[in-house]
Order: C-alpha cells, then structure tokens, then sequence
C-alpha cells in the first residue's frame, strides 16, 4: 500500500503548477500594459507578406530575429544583382520585424539614398528613392522610435549633404524636385504664420493638414525656427535640416539633459551651423524670368540670426569654440562681402565693424569696406565655386549701373569690365574640365541684374536712382512686364559681341 506521501505528492505538484500559472496570467498582463505604454511590443503582424513569411513570423514570436537576419542576407544578394524594387520590399518586411533596432532604419535609408540612387545614369531617376530614404525615416522610423537622435540626424544630413550639397551630379534635380512638392505650401518660400497657425479658409486648413499628415511640418514648430534662425525659404532643403536638428534637440530635452549623449548635441549644433552657412550664401529660391527656372541665390536676411546662432553654440561647446570660431570668422567675412556686393552698403560696414571688434587680424590693416569686399572677390574669381563666382560678378554689374546712374562713367566701366573678366576666366577654367559646370551667358547675366535693380519693388535702388539709369540707358519706363535688353555701359576690349 502506497505511503501517504505517494498518494498526495503528484496532487499537490498539479495544485502547486495550476497556483502560479493563474500567478503568472495575472503577472502577464501587467508586464503587457507596460510593454505597450513604453513602445517596447514589437508583435506587429506584416503586411502584404506572403502567407509563408506571415505564417512563420507569428508562429516564432520571439524568433523573429532569425528571420531578419535571413532577409538581411538575401537583401545584400538583391542589391549586388540590382534587383532594387525586390530589395526596397524586402527592406520593408526588415524594418517591420525590427522596428526598434535603430540601425535599420539608418542603414536601409542611407542604401537607397546614397547606394542605390546613384546606380542610376539618368539623374530624374535618383529622386525617388532620395525621396523614399527620407520618408522611411520620416514617417515610419521616427513613428516606432520618436526619441532616438540617430534618425533625427540622418533625416537632418539628407537634407544638409545629399540634397542641399552640391557634391551629388543630381542636387539640381533633388532641390528642384523639393521645391515643387513645398510650392503649393509655400508659394514663395516664406511661411505666413498669421494664415498657418489661424486658419481661416478651407484652402488654408486643407495646406496645414498637408504640412501636418504628409510632411510632419508643425507650423508652430517652424515659426520658432523662422524667428531663432531665419527668415528661410522653405522651399530649400537647408531650411528641413534645420528644422528636424531643432526637432530632436527638443526631444532630448524632454527626455532631460543626463540622458541626452553629449556627442549627439555636438553633431545636432554642427547640422544646424553648417545649414545656416549654406542657406546664407545659397538659401533663397529666384525665378528666372528669362527661362522660367528656378536659381538660387544668398538669403542675406538671415545674417543676424547666423551670427547669434554662432556665438551661441560658442557657448554652448567650449571644447570645439576654436573650430566653430573659425566657420564664425568666415561667415562674418562672406556677408561683408555679400551685402556690399548686393548694395546693401549700410549693413556691410555695421558687420565689418563687427567683425574688425571680434577677429581683428582677418581685417587688413587700414581697410576701408570697399577694400576688403573688393578683395573678397579677387579671391572669389580665382576659386571654382559656382556660386560664388556668380554672387562677385552679380554685384559688380550691380555697383556698375548704379555709378552709369548717378554720372560716375569710369568707376562704372571699370566695374562691367571686371565682371567680365571674372566670368570669362571662370569659363575658361570650366573648359578644362567635363564634370564642371560652366555661367550662363554673360549678357544673360547682366539682363537679369538690370531686371532686378530697375524693379522699385526690390528696393536695390531708390526710385531717382532707378529713373536715372533708365534715362542712361536709353529705356523705356519699366512697367509689369519685364524690360527689353538694353546696351551695356561702354564695353571694355575682348567683350563677347551680342548674337
């Protein structure tokens, strides 16, 4: 006969194991309701995967790791076939089995924009999968991971390097391609904020429900931007960079300042000073009137806030003010530069003030403004940048109508004849090379600085100064059409003949 102890023992094993399985149920669902407030559930069912790949991911749960591993390595093999559209839904079935692991949003970005996109000898071609890298991050990888400064930063650095840079043969066709998605938002770059963020008609609520939805662009958000950095035209790209910088800065912040990487602050503050430098010498949208296309231009509005935006993140990272006040250096000595160029005298001296009190040795002893920005662009014509070189010729046909206005013939002539000298020594240096892109016509360059500056609604010139100039120049009174062309102050030797 068995002992009492055999005839209990295996009873109480079940009433013991029955006890903490109902423990656990209840355990369970605690552990639950904190794994979904915290974001940590990562059970989301795939979509528009075949019933295999469907079947098998529920099935394994938790081994849903070796199943992205698998897909990670046949994704390399698409890619090295150039089987892009199988790779770009692959890509997505990974990011979907690992929506919490940061590097797969970073990396699967970061192959379609820089990888992929540049397989393609039809530049038009690029932009899309340039356009798809941001929207992965944008509105799938930043919705599973809101406060992870990685995607942040490289939502920022497409906007920054592989849209706003010039290093990339289709820039023209990524920042054109923006501008037209930005333009029906923004009809001329800068946002109303009085209409944005009180809406009073179904056009203007449809447009923030667009910018909301579609492109995640808080308008209030934007405002703090436009009043801290700007004003920008947020048809370029360096005016997003700025925007998704600040974005993450504020979600560190939330998070507190022990929990937030130094390092991820430096590298937000370096997005968003080097963005500035781009978007005041480049960050404005102008249409040509002659072909109906976009250039772009210095956004010289934004000087203060640049130099403030400097001298704060000085503050800010003492152990890199060394570097920074250098970039500092020089972005004080591009606006002297630009403004004087562009006729904004006044300006020009206050910030050679400036930057004689602040960086005395980047000023030659005794110079005059005009001495020091015709030196600028001494340098500038011996450089390669495009842009550059078309801001100093610019301004010099601009110095060159507004003395042939006010009767000073020589300073005129001798302006028009450098500005010709510039542009045909940029040409001839763009000749030597395939990759380099050469100035439009030089006449064609001057027509559209007389447009501007006979404009009164520009405000280059004062109206008596403008009437001056067209009666020199032999026009008719400029009316909403543009001007006709007109012949240029007298030519120097070796001008190119009008065809």
């Amino acid at each position: 006969m068995r002992s009492l102890r055999e005839k209990f023992y295996k009873p109480l094993l079940v009433t013991l194991a029955l006890v903490l399985l109902v423990s656990v149920s209840f355990t369970q669902r605690a552990l639950n309701r904190d794994r979904s407030s915290l974001g940590l559930t990562r059970v989301t069912p795939l979509e528009n995967a075949p019933p295999v790949l469907a079947f098998t991911t529920v099935a394994l749960g938790g081994f849903r790791g070796l199943i992205a591993n698998m897909l990670w390595i046949r994704a390399t093999e698409l890619q090295d076939e150039d089987k892009f559209f199988e790779l770009i839904q692959l890509a997505d079935w990974i990011t979907k089995l690992q929506p919490h692991f940061v590097t797969v949003w970073t990396h699967q970005s970061w192959n379609m924009a820089y990888n992929i996109s540049v397989k393609f000898s039809d530049l038009n071609a690029r932009w899309p999968w340039v356009l798809r890298a941001i929207e992965l991050l944008r509105d799938e990888g930043l919705r599973y991971n809101p406060q992870e400064p990685d995607i942040y930063r490289e939502l920022a650095w497409y906007f920054q390097h592989k849209m706003g840079a010039d290093l990339d043969d289709a820039h023209w066709v990524y920042k054109e391609a923006w501008a037209k998605l930005m333009k029906p938002l923004f009809p001329n770059g800068r946002a109303n904020y009085d209409e944005l963020l009180n809406p009073q008609t179904d056009e203007v609520n449809a447009r923030v429900q667009t910018m909301r939805d579609k492109y995640k662009l808080e308008p209030a958000r934007m405002k703090r931007v436009d009043e801290r950095f700007g004003p920008f035209d947020w048809r370029m790209p360096e005016a997003h960079a700025i925007y998704w910088a600040m974005l993450c800065k504020e979600r560190l912040a939330e998070l507190g300042q022990e929990k937030a990487k130094k390092d991820d602050l430096i590298k937000l503050r370096r997005v968003i000073y080097q963005s500035m430098q781009l978007a005041f010498q480049r960050g404005r949208f102008i249409e040509n009137k002659v072909t109906g296309k976009l250039e772009v231009s210095a956004n010289l509005d934004i000087v203060a806030n640049a130099n403030a935006a400097y001298e704060q993140m000085m503050d800010e990272d003492e152990p890199n003010r060394d570097h920074i006040q250098t970039g500092h250096k020089n972005f004080l000595k591009s606006a002297v530069y630009f403004l004087y160029a562009q006729n904004r005298i006044t300006e020009s001296k206050k910030w050679f003030a400036y930057l004689k009190e602040k960086y005395p040795q980047a000023v030659p002893p005794g110079a005059t403004v005009e001495d020091f920005a015709l030196d600028m662009i001494q340098t500038d014509v011996s450089e390669t940048s495009h842009m550059r070189v078309r801001n100093a010729i610019e301004g010099l046909l601009t110095g060159s109508f507004y003395n042939l206005a006010i009767g000073q013939q020589d300073d005129s002539v001798g302006r028009y004849s450098l500005a010709l000298k510039a542009w045909q020594r940029f040409q001839s240096e763009v000749s030597r090379s395939e990759k380099r892109v050469g100035l439009p016509p030089f006449e064609e360059i001057r027509q559209e600085v007389l447009d501007r500056v006979i404009n009164p609604t520009n405000e280059i010139f004062s109206p008596p100064v403008i009437n001056q100039l067209i009666t020199a120049l032999g026009l008719p009174p400029p009316t909403n059409a543009p001007p006709p062309a007109a012949s240029a102050p007298p030519a120097p030797a070796g001008a190119p003949e009008k065809k």
